[in-house]
């Protein structure tokens, strides 16, 4: 399977009888899976065969799916309410007789809220379902599109997430290879926190000092973050060839990377190595940022 992000857009046509529609389909970043429609009235029988469908092909990302909706020579035609005019008439001509007023013009009268009624044409039972079928099939089509838009724009960051994975690795390697890291130069910067430690103090503790060494050795030692960027590398390299939807586990990855990366930068003692650290948490976090887009 190949990555897929959680960013898309598509749309579908289609025509059915006397009406045509259009489906617009937007897809963005989400923790989980929603799809929120809006929906012409009378057509919501549409949105659990839509959900269902959606959420068969994609697992994250929010989608907004807007249908359109027109229907050819739906004239509507306006009605005047007889009642509701009779009564307002004959209203506005009691009070004409008790107070001083001007009588009412035919477009004030006509503007009173149920007045004007707006009728709409009478729609065709057979022609309704086979419109709604037409839009079921036009949503598939313009849902496939989506997931493929996803899926390209998902090789296009599986191609930048394994690239900062050689950046990640490039810099564990110089790390490694850092000559902050060699045993001389440890030893060196040991004798030299010794010879502090014993001009700051009157006496000469053998046990106190040999516990001071060990500290001091062990918290240069950076090995074992190493040995786990190492794992990461090849963890992450796993994921993103075997694709699907391993976005969550790779964000996961990405805040691993960065506590063995601040556990390197906060060892160190050393500014060639720490400079090092510091690059290699601009990536991560780099990697981050562009893990948060995919499914």
């Amino acid at each position: 399977m190949a990555l897929s992000s959680m960013t898309g857009f598509a749309r579908g046509h289609g025509a059915s009888g006397p009406y045509a529609f259009e489906w617009e389909l937007k897809s963005v970043n989400a923790k989980g899976f929603d799809l929120r429609m809006r929906l012409p009235p009378g057509w919501d029988e549409l949105e659990a065969l839509a959900k269902k469908r959606a959420g068969e092909v994609l697992s994250r990302g929010t989608v907004y799916a807007n249908l359109n909706v027109k229907r050819a020579n739906a004239v509507s035609t306006i009605r005047i309410n007889e009642d509701v005019l009779a009564s307002i008439v004959k209203v506005a001509h009691d009070l004409a007789g008790r107070i001083d007023a001007v009588a009412p013009s035919i477009d004030g009268l006509l503007s009173i809220k149920g007045v004007i009624e707006v009728v709409e044409p009478e729609s065709n039972e057979a022609e309704d379902k086979a419109a709604k079928a037409a839009a079921a099939v036009a949503f598939e089509q313009a849902l496939t599109d989506l997931v493929e838009m996803r899926r390209r724009e998902g090789v296009t960051l599986g191609q930048i997430l394994s690239q900062r994975m050689d950046e990640i690795e490039r810099l564990a390697k110089r790390a490694e290879a850092a000559p902050g890291r060699k045993p001389e130069a440890i030893k060196t910067r040991l004798a030299e926190q010794i010879t502090a430690l014993l001009d700051t103090s009157d006496r000469f503790d053998p046990d106190r000092l040999s516990q001071e060494a060990i500290m001091i050795a062990a918290k240069a030692d950076i090995r074992e973050e190493l040995d786990r960027i190492a794992s990461h590398i090849s963890q992450a390299r796993e994921m993103i060839g075997k694709g699907g939807p391993v976005g969550r586990r790779l964000d996961f990855l990405a805040q691993e990377f960065n506590r063995e990366v601040n556990t390197c930068c906060s060892k160190s003692n050393d500014l060639e190595l720490t400079n090092t650290g510091l690059e290699m948490k601009n990536v991560v976090e780099q990697f981050r940022e562009q893990v948060q887009n995919l499914e």
